[in-house]
């Protein structure tokens, strides 16, 4: 039988799995009572992945810091939204008003790694966090990805400082990790939020009847973002769908009418009203391959960095990554905010660097608060365990890692163990009484993530509990009083 080209064997064990973006400034508004139409729920295709960025999150002193203590009124909404259809948040990060979300279904999160977040401040001499970037970075099946949300100097006049923004962002976000320190080192990049680039040139009139014509390609030519890319560098190597939408800048709130108010200055005379603009967007970058270097000019440094280059295009045969956009969009339905949100979907095709977790486990026997459990896991691959590891207990359904019923440390708990199976104990009085549909996980503190989660199981309500009498109102007070220490200090 002929053996199949390399490049077709690659094509072939490649698997799809789509990814949903949001960005949207959301102008200090509280979130909609319905996000269904901007996460598209009721798509027959559901997304693996959510990454959502929001710019201008309210963050007045009181409620940033009630926000440092909770969730925001945002991540909140949009945990609880997602979390019955069995998405985690895996990693999230705020910087004042920027806000940046990650959610996966359940399913990958064994499979999600290396996972960081950082952010760095451009706004009023980079002291304060109205403008600058926050950025989650982790591997997907062993790809390196960075998502990088921003909010970029606003006004007409300020093209060039908003490259120069996004240039020192680049710059100075680095990873503590061997592998893709930079961002820039990432397989792939996506770049979006509110850069607040605007339409040049162009008078009022001419925009809104290009708007309201949908003859938008008239106006691509004038775009800022468009307009520098002839001339950066750094911004060429970022792609974009085309602006088949109308621009997301500027809304009377509660309406789809671009701005209508009549400002007034300091010195009461009229202002100008803002000319609407693609201000929010969505872009990414895929690695290419370097071009073939000088020999003659190559030095000790140069020979360095080829080396890790020629790695890199090792990893990129033998594991390749694509991307195709599938959609591009802005979401006229919102109206809380003078922007609307600007979605974009992708179909990212990949071959797995690995498909199985770091470790196996699931309960022994039966589980209720009635009796002490056993948890029973094997580490699939070497990796390296630790003392702060540990198992913890999660309904169904839950929102985020620190979203756990109980947990048991790992080596403190340990009972038993030989070469391929180690046995955890649980005590009964760490059980919530109620019991439910649950799940295990596997949380390695070096590794910082969860490495390994059981199939569903059912806990058992408590039959002691309910012989002695006590009233669904008193079992669930009691479910609140299980042992949640702060495993993150």
């Amino acid at each position: 039988m002929m053996e199949e080209p390399e490049e077709q064997k690659s094509n072939y064990e490649a698997e799809s799995f789509r990814l949903h973006m949001v960005t949207w400034n959301v102008a200090t508004a509280d979130p909609p009572d319905d996000v269904t139409l901007l996460l598209h729920l009721n798509s027959p295709k559901s997304p693996d992945l959510y990454v959502i960025g929001l710019q201008e999150v309210y963050s007045r002193p009181l409620r940033f810091v009630l926000d440092s203590v909770f969730d925001d009124p945002w991540s909140k909404m949009l945990m609880d939204t997602l979390a019955p259809r069995k998405y985690v948040k895996v990693s999230s990060i705020r910087m004042q008003g920027l806000l940046l979300l990650f959610f996966s279904k359940l399913k990958h999160v064994p499979f999600i790694r290396d996972i960081q977040a950082t952010y760095t401040r451009t706004g009023i001499f980079g002291y304060w966090g109205n403008k600058g970037g926050v950025s989650v970075r982790l591997s997907f099946y062993g790809h390196m990805l960075c998502f990088l949300n921003c909010h970029l100097a606003a006004h007409m006049n300020y093209a060039s400082e908003r490259v120069d923004e996004f240039e020192y962002i680049m710059d100075a976000q680095t990873f503590d990790r061997q592998k893709a320190p930079r961002i820039v080192d990432h397989r792939l990049v996506f770049w979006f939020g509110d850069l607040n680039f605007r339409i040049e040139d162009h008078g009022m009139h001419f925009v809104r009847s290009c708007i309201s014509d949908q003859t938008y390609d008239l106006l691509w030519s004038k775009d800022q973002l468009t307009m520098m890319k002839k001339k950066e560098r750094i911004l060429q190597e970022f792609d974009e769908g085309p602006l088949d939408f109308p621009p997301t800048y500027k809304f009377d709130r509660n309406s789809d009418i671009y701005d209508s108010r009549l400002y007034r200055t300091w010195f009461g005379f009229t202002g100008k009203k803002r000319k609407p603009a693609w201000t929010d967007r969505i872009l990414w970058r895929l690695r290419h391959k370097a071009p073939p270097p000088d020999e003659q000019s190559e030095n000790t440094v140069d020979q360095e960095a080829r080396k890790v280059e020629e790695e890199e295009e090792d990893e990129d045969e033998e594991y390749p990554l694509r991307i195709r956009q599938d959609l591009y969009t802005s979401n006229m339905e919102y109206s809380v905010s003078d922007h609307k949100p600007v979605i974009g979907v992708f179909t990212l095709e990949l071959r797995k660097m690995f498909d199985a977790p770091l470790v196996r486990l699931q309960p022994e026997g039966d589980w209720s608060a009635d009796i002490d459990a056993m948890v029973l896991y094997s580490p699939l691959q070497p990796f390296s365990s630790s003392a702060w590891d540990w198992i913890g207990l999660y309904k169904v359904g839950f929102t985020s890692v620190s979203d756990y019923l109980t947990y048991t440390w790992v080596k403190d708990d340990e009972v038993a163990f030989n070469e391929e199976i180690i046995q955890v104990y649980v005590s009964k009085e760490e059980i919530p009484v109620r019991g439910g549909e649950c799940v295990l996980c596997y949380y390695s503190d070096t590794l910082q993530c969860i490495v390994g989660v059981s199939d569903a199981f059912k806990v058992q309500e408590s039959k002691v509990a309910s012989e002695e009498g006590l009233f669904r109102e008193k079992i669930d007070a009691l479910d609140k009083t299980v042992s949640r220490e702060d495993l993150w200090n």
